[in-house]
């Protein structure tokens, strides 16, 4: 155990924070040595790149990044493809690592993941630590990830044998029951009282002792999301999942993602009302890219889930880089061509 790289995964679904957080992360290392893999939902690595512009990621002494996309498709479903060399990989830099962080997709199921960990060829080397999942508080409460709480407790309630879940709340279940820690976001955007609905019901449905804490805007101590040691490889049964007796699983296939480039500027609150009208009658789960401003050096990054969207500003635009917008849209059903006219036809 002493000699195994520990790995952290960071789960949860579309847009709760898993970027932001491990971002934090990076920036508040504390002298840690941290290589991250990233599995983008998405043709364009999006997260790796804003991964990479928090200027802390690459070490002097190593030229090689510590960060690694993996983007054919759900980490859970390319474990074999990807996932197996870049552990080995990485594992063969280990005496130049502290620790391994796993950014999961939104729509991944984090239990074949972890499974992958009893592989011979990773075993010896690494040890899953612990796995956090990332909760959006308001998404939770407005009834995109479950049903109305307060029906679906009582529904439980009355008759424990009904099949209530979607596929989405089979997975978020799946994310929730994987966890060793649950990390409680966005709680800023509800009431107290609500607040307090969220947090209760969620200790109901975590493992009994996995902790529900509140984290705003990502940041949370190192010492709270490392060194949980709980090698969770070996304790795989005591995390039951809905694809437990699958033996394989299958991802909606209606859910898909379109990177949309265009070679235009915009400013932020116009696009914002744009995509917020557009979006509020279509099943787009998430929005997320880098938007170029007019007469601004710097690149915003926007990211939407359905109509909430937040923007900063990371870095300024590099001299070589031609300062397009880039947004990745992943949804249901999407039209590309459709797409493309939203943003055409945005005002500047």
């Amino acid at each position: 155990m002493a000699n195994k790289i520990p790995v952290t995964v960071i789960t949860g679904f579309l847009g709760a924070g898993k970027t932001t957080l491990v971002r934090h992360l990076l920036q508040n290392n504390q002298g840690r040595r941290i290589a991250v893999l990233v599995n983008e939902f998405g043709e364009v690595g999006i997260d790796g790149d804003l991964l990479r512009s928090c200027q802390v990621c690459d070490v002097e002494e190593d030229p090689q990044s510590n960060i690694v996309e993996l983007t054919n498709g759900c980490l859970c479903c390319t474990v074999q493809e990807e996932f197996l060399p870049t552990m080995q990989e990485l594992l063969e830099r280990r005496d130049r690592l502290d620790s391994i962080v796993i950014e999961t997709s939104g729509l991944a199921l984090p239990k074949p993941l972890v499974q992958a960990f009893r592989w011979p060829q990773i075993r010896t080397g690494a040890t899953v630590d612990g796995v956090v999942t990332v909760v959006d508080c308001e998404a939770v409460a407005s009834g995109q990830l479950v049903a109305d709480l307060a029906a679906v407790e009582a529904q439980r309630q009355a008759d424990d044998s009904l099949d209530h879940e979607t596929p989405l709340e089979e997975l978020f279940e799946d994310q929730l029951a994987c966890a060793d820690l649950v990390l409680l976001t966005k709680v800023d955007r509800v009431d107290e009282k609500t607040h307090t609905q969220v947090r209760n019901w969620l200790q109901k449905a975590v493992p009994l002792g996995v902790k529900v804490v509140d984290c705003q805007g990502g940041k949370m101590s190192p010492e709270v999301l490392l060194g949980l040691n709980a090698a969770v490889e070996d304790n795989l049964d005591r995390r039951p999942s809905h694809h437990d007796h699958e033996e394989d699983h299958d991802h909606d296939e209606t859910i898909e993602s379109v990177c949309i480039t265009v070679d235009r500027s915009f400013n932020p609150q116009p696009l914002i009302n744009r995509l917020s009208a557009f979006v509020r009658d279509r099943e787009i789960y998430r929005i997320k890219g880098f938007v170029s401003v007019p007469n601004k050096p710097m690149r915003l990054v926007l990211q939407g889930v359905g109509q909430r969207f937040d923007s900063f500003f990371d870095r300024p635009w590099n001299p070589e880089e031609p300062r397009h917008t880039r947004l990745v849209f992943i949804g249901q059903s999407l039209d590309r061509e459709e797409l493309e006219r939203v943003l055409l036809t945005t005002n500047h």
